[in-house]
């Protein structure tokens, strides 16, 4: 998906394709989403994301991993 995010998508829930949720669009920075996990994720999710550890708290989301988004939600391609 190619999207121009804008800061009205800041806050929107971060969802798998399953609707489970992981996290929440912090900050959209330089037309990128970067998402505040749910501190529940668990490692595995965090791995298929290509998401290490990060010391500022946020991880940016990729265009390819995103299927969708809604007034209320970014949904994730299955991965």
């Amino acid at each position: 998906m190619s999207a121009n995010y804008t800061d009205d998508d800041e806050g929107k829930r971060v969802v798998t394709s399953d609707g489970d949720e992981i996290g929440m669009v912090k900050e959209v920075r330089g037309g990128s989403l970067h998402v505040d996990p749910d501190p529940g994720m668990t490692d595995s999710i965090k791995a298929t994301l290509g998401w290490g550890d990060a010391d500022e708290g946020t991880y940016e989301l990729d265009d390819s991993q995103i299927e969708s988004v809604t007034d209320d939600e970014i949904r994730l391609s299955r991965m």
